[in-house]
């Protein structure tokens, strides 16, 4: 089962995948364009990970201060950074470096609390795709995600769909590629996470409890480019779906 949330004529809805577009609860049938786009599920609390893939950690290796030996690299996100699905992300006018981060976004479905990793795929409601996009320009001599660089409005793509856990075999199995202008530039499998799903909610509840709603980002694989004002972005992640966003300038923003 896959669902969406979308907003259209002054109200939020469910929708379902239609071969035309989407299906809305109360079965009208719209194409994507005639909707915006909401991240597929009520988010509580914003999870990243970085560098939790290893040819990542080597494409950065120059900047690098921690190895992949280390405690998961994780910080916290607004609600400000999250659009949906066709939206639209600023690129401020200067910059050197932006680019985006595909990532499986895990979707907790139940409070996790010292949770064991034995039981911590218990506690998954399901997955999405996620853009994370960063300005690298901003980060300092060490790469610690800072406020500017990774928690920045609507620099934080989710969607298109929720999907049921119980309709993904394995997430540790997936494919997962970036496309800019339609030419694949990233690709990767979660499958070289340096730290698994089971690791990372037994990590984090260890420590902080997890509640329904709550998402983790679990990082990016090596393949990420510069992306400049105009371009289309599209990351997907077979099975889970195909996320479309593109890069506008300051204008649109109004600054």
């Amino acid at each position: 089962m896959r669902t969406a949330r979308v907003a259209y004529a002054g109200a939020i809805h469910t929708a379902t995948p239609h071969e035309a577009g989407l299906r809305l609860a109360n079965g009208r049938v719209l194409a994507q364009d005639e909707v915006v786009w909401l991240p597929p599920f009520e988010v509580g609390t914003i999870i990243a990970l970085g560098l939790n893939y290893a040819d990542h950690v080597k494409e950065l290796s120059k900047e690098l201060t921690l190895s992949s030996q280390d405690e998961p690299l994780v910080f916290l996100k607004g609600p400000g950074a999250l659009i949906g699905h066709l939206g639209e992300t600023r690129r401020p006018q200067g910059v050197q470096f932006m680019h985006y981060e595909c990532e499986l976004a895990v979707v907790i479905g139940k409070t996790a609390r010292r949770v064991s990793r034995e039981h911590a795929m218990a506690h998954v409601a399901g997955y999405t795709v996620c853009n994370d996009y960063a300005i690298r320009d901003y980060l300092e001599n060490w790469y610690r995600p800072n406020l500017r660089v990774k928690n920045r409005d609507a620099g934080t793509v989710l969607g298109p769909w929720f999907v049921d856990a119980a309709d993904v075999a394995d997430p540790h199995k997936l494919s997962l590629r970036t496309l800019v202008n339609g030419r694949v530039t990233q690709e990767g499998n979660t499958a070289n996470m340096i730290h698994d799903i089971p690791a990372l909610i037994a990590y984090l509840s260890a420590f902080m409890t997890l509640e329904a709603g709550d998402v983790i980002l679990t990082g990016t694989p090596d393949g990420v480019v510069n992306v400049n004002e105009g371009d289309e972005v599209i990351t997907e992640i077979d099975g889970i779906g195909r996320l479309s966003n593109r890069i506008v300038g300051d204008a649109l923003f109004g600054r």
